[in-house]
């Protein structure tokens, strides 16, 4: 997947928000309000991408282009280059796995307003 493969993955996400808090350079993702990826749109191509911290490590042993998150929390947050080392259908499910954790975490009443997935 490029970078715009990835924009257009997380846009796609149902109740999903594009929005540019840092800047015209950053396009951050969120659902009820919280970010679920992050996708710079200069320079190296990557994303930041939420993660089970189990699951981050996993993954980050697995992909040399799998790294802490830049600038997050390194415990919950991965940032992937998208330099095409990792499977584009891996990928995808690393974008449905931040957008979940997010979504679980969502007061119920902000979670019945978005569309089922």
């Amino acid at each position: 997947m490029n970078r715009d493969d990835v924009l257009a993955t997380c846009a796609a996400m149902p109740g999903a928000v594009e929005d540019y808090p840092f800047g015209e350079g950053v396009a951050v993702f969120k659902v009820g309000g919280r970010m679920f990826a992050l996708v710079p749109l200069e320079g190296n191509p990557t994303t930041n991408l939420k993660c089970d911290p189990d699951l981050a490590l996993e993954l980050r042993a697995r992909h040399p282009s799998v790294r802490p998150g830049y600038h997050q929390n390194k415990r919950h947050w991965n940032t992937v280059e998208l330099d095409g080392s990792v499977d584009d259908d891996e990928l995808r499910w690393m974008i449905d796995h931040s957008y979940e954790l997010v979504l679980a975490k969502l007061p119920r009443a902000v979670r019945a307003r978005i569309p089922t997935y």
